[in-house]
């Protein structure tokens, strides 16, 4: 039988597909820099992120708006690399697929909603070692789901929808791919990756 044909691109989420979620450690450490509670859903920390993951805000100005009061550069930087500590818990599941993936000569993208100071701590990280590409909404200037984040993907690596696998754990994300005709796959974190890429 003849073996399954290997998509053109396989393109993935970071943040809860090769990351895991932040420690309650990370959090506690992050909101002692801060002086407030950031952890909840309705916090200032996600009230302000869309714009931030766009390059909408410099770090100054989006932890000035997260604190209420105006930071300094020194403190900004601070909270940026605490924020990137808490997203650099690696999935070692998805580190094997990506290996396995990889080893077989197959092209992997990222494309991760993040801000430009994450992302640049991120840039020498060993797991970018495994991909070509890598697409980050601070430089994009638009976050997952708008489609305009998915069309530039698909005209930078100058390939058809249908011959790229978008792995998110989002479902909105998921859904606005696969309107474009992308074959997106929604992760759950904790399941079998290779079972859900029918590998």
């Amino acid at each position: 039988m003849e073996a399954p044909q290997q998509p053109g691109w396989y393109l993935f989420d970071y943040g809860m597909v090769i990351s895991t979620a932040p420690e309650a450690e990370d959090w506690e450490a992050l909101e002692e820099a801060a002086g407030i509670p950031l952890r909840h859903s309705g916090s200032t920390y996600w009230m302000h992120r869309l714009d931030y993951d766009e390059g909408k805000l410099d770090p100054v100005q989006y932890w000035s708006l997260v604190l209420g009061r105006e930071v300094g550069i020194g403190l900004a930087s601070e909270l940026d690399s605490l924020d990137a500590i808490q997203w650099s818990h690696l999935n070692l599941d998805t580190l094997d697929v990506l290996e396995m993936l990889h080893s077989r000569g197959a092209r992997l993208a990222v494309l991760s909603n993040m801000p430009a100071a994450m992302a640049e701590e991120f840039s020498t990280a060993p797991w970018t070692k495994y991909f070509a590409e890598m697409f980050f909404s601070s430089g994009i200037g638009l976050t997952k789901p708008e489609p305009g984040v998915f069309r530039h993907v698909l005209d930078t690596l100058a390939t058809d929808p249908a011959e790229v696998v978008f792995i998110d754990d989002q479902h909105a994300n998921v859904h606005a791919a696969r309107t474009l005709g992308i074959n997106a796959i929604h992760h759950t974190p904790g399941t079998d990756l290779l079972r859900e890429l029918g590998l």
